[in-house]
């Protein structure tokens, strides 16, 4: 998969595209992150982006040219998505998460400022994209998120396999408790039941612990969880914690 990000500050991702497993999956050609400085493409000698808002205001909107200009200096490939990071999109949950990893090309536009001129958006942003109910500066950290999250979708980012799956909101629940040597730490003890060997009981357990923290966190998933239909084995657990 291939990130292309649209952004005035191409300096804040060098740390983001270099370490961990971004860094490992760019370097193991999963994903490619290339990021395309927004003032290069400028038609003013000042490299100037933005301006005054048409009907007064305070602030500045970035111009439609330098934007429509960055974004086809390059060919995007077929099965490309352009999403413009802001608080008005939707929100990015996990479901909407598999859903971009589908994607060859994710185009991810950071505004700053006041924002963008609305025909950029109109003409060329295929969806408005928000990490939460508050407001940045850019959208350049809220496209690290993204790209964070979607990134652990592709095929081989991930060490191990399984572990993209089983995470909270994966299933629709919050994850269950993790716990690691030492066994005993300030007469804290790991429970009984993950040091048994009895992996079905483990299971039982982990799934119990994940519905308790949900009904507890997030009432909203967990009445949605329980809503569903399933297995006579989980139905007697979701009893348990009701």
């Amino acid at each position: 998969m291939k990130f292309r990000v649209l952004t005035l500050f191409p300096d804040m991702f060098k740390g983001f595209i270099e370490t961990s497993i971004i860094g490992r999956a760019i370097q193991n050609q999963y994903i490619e992150v290339d990021c395309t400085n927004i003032r290069d493409y400028t038609l003013d000698k000042h490299q100037k982006v933005d301006d005054s808002p048409f009907g007064g205001g305070s602030g500045m909107v970035m111009q439609v040219e330098p934007l429509k200009r960055a974004l086809l200096s390059q060919p995007q490939k077929g099965h490309s998505h352009v999403i413009y990071l802001s608080p008005r999109g939707g929100t990015l949950t996990h479901d909407k998460v598999v859903e971009l990893a589908q994607y060859e090309e994710l185009v991810l536009v950071c505004g700053h400022y006041e924002g963008i001129d609305q025909r950029f958006i109109d003409t060329y942003v295929d969806e408005e994209l928000s990490i939460g109910d508050y407001v940045l500066t850019g959208g350049e950290l809220a496209s690290m998120v993204l790209m964070d999250s979607v990134s652990r979708m592709v095929p081989g980012v991930l060490s191990n396999a399984e572990s993209g799956v089983d995470e909270s909101f994966a299933s629709g629940l919050l994850e269950y408790p993790h716990y690691t040597r030492p066994q005993v730490y300030d007469e804290k003890e790991v429970p009984p039941v993950l040091l048994s060997g009895n992996h079905a009981e483990i299971d039982k357990w982990r799934l119990e612990q994940s519905l308790l923290l949900t009904k507890a966190k997030r009432p909203d998933l967990f009445k949605a969880y329980i809503q569903k239909e399933h297995p006579k084995s989980i139905q007697k657990i979701i009893k348990k914690c009701l």
